[in-house]
């Protein structure tokens, strides 16, 4: 038998299968079983203005970056294509042009 998952609402523990959809019996919240199953605990990350940043996201660097262990420094206004994010401090993984592959922290870019 399949887990129900709380409600997406309320929170609520108490939900049911209604054929279809899951149907909360506290707050009357339907959602489907796709919403179910695509929702994932990851965090949502956001930028420097407030947007909620995703995958393949091209971003905007804010300030002037040092890169660690090099005498390297990404620019204000450096474009950032094809993001990824991942969890921990520095959430944003990238490559930026004449740098290569680094981590960046979202709230030093803004969504382009």
């Amino acid at each position: 038998m399949s887990e129900i998952p709380p409600c997406p609402e309320c929170k609520s523990p108490y939900g049911y299968d209604d054929g279809v959809r899951f149907v909360c019996p506290e707050c009357g919240h339907e959602w489907s079983k796709d919403a179910a199953a695509d929702s994932s605990d990851r965090p949502v990350i956001k930028d420097a203005n407030g947007n909620v940043l995703n995958d393949g996201d091209t971003v905007t660097v804010i300030k002037d970056l040092k890169v660690k262990g090099s005498s390297l420094v990404v620019k204000v206004g450096t474009r950032v294509k094809n993001i990824r994010l991942v969890e921990g401090d520095h959430d944003i993984d990238c490559k930026v042009d004449g740098i290569g592959a680094m981590k960046l922290k979202s709230e030093f870019v803004k969504k382009a």
